[in-house]
């Protein structure tokens, strides 16, 4: 019998805020602190739709809404002092219904994962006792990359932490920044709603499936390729 190329095995690069915790209204109102600190003013809306690219780009992009200016000094400060405001509010960040359960799961079936965030490392491990993962868990920060999301060094780095062709991967994101990162990276991309953005806005940009939370998308992991057994 003629013998044809396998399949590989799927594989999953999860975003982290909004996606596997229910840390996005948290990050906003650092944010809007750390602005407010500044003497900038800026709607709670405006910096939502923001969360999930990288730190500088989020600062430029509200800055150029508003006609500001800051130099590379004030917005390394803005950051920091961001990190500050977020980390006072930790405690109140949980995992997303499901996460921990999800990633629980792909490891028992030998499914290839790992995460890729925006955030830096500073606040961004601080998720790993949240969901009970180990402090070796495959995580790239904004630490370890180049360039953050919308560009997509995150992913291909999360891919090579993953041992997977990001080619072969799925991203797993709550906003269109995720996705629009996903797909320069060559990845398929799966949408969650528990960030905030709409069904509509993911599909968009690019999302071939959506899912409420991670509890929805475990419930239906055959969708994705992903089988208990053959």
């Amino acid at each position: 019998m003629r013998e044809f190329p396998e399949a590989p095995t799927p594989a999953f690069l999860f975003d982290l805020d909004g996606t596997l915790i229910d840390s996005v209204y948290q990050h906003v109102v650092a944010w809007r602190q750390a602005l407010a600190g500044m003497g900038i003013d800026l709607s709670v809306w405006r910096i939502h739709r923001r969360i999930g690219m990288s730190g500088g780009l989020f600062v430029s992009a509200l800055l150029r809404e508003t006609g500001l200016k800051l130099s590379r000094e004030q917005i390394a400060e803005l950051q920091t002092t961001h990190a500050e405001a977020y980390e006072q509010q930790v405690d109140s960040v949980k995992p997303l219904p499901g996460a921990a359960e999800l990633l629980a799961e792909l490891s028992a079936r030998g499914v290839p994962w790992a995460i890729a965030t925006s955030g830096y490392a500073r606040t961004a491990r601080l998720a790993l006792g949240m969901l009970g993962l180990p402090e070796d868990t495959p995580m790239v920060t904004r630490d370890l990359v180049r360039r953050a999301k919308p560009d997509p060094d995150l992913f291909l780095a999360g891919a090579a932490l993953a041992g997977v062709d990001p080619a072969h991967a799925m991203v797993v994101g709550d906003s269109v920044w995720d996705l629009l990162a996903a797909r320069r990276a060559g990845s398929l991309g799966i949408g969650v709603l528990s960030g905030g953005y709409g069904r509509d806005e993911l599909e968009r940009a690019g999302a071939f499936r959506v899912y409420a939370d991670p509890a929805d998308m475990l419930d239906r992991l055959d969708e994705l390729g992903v089988r208990l057994s053959d």
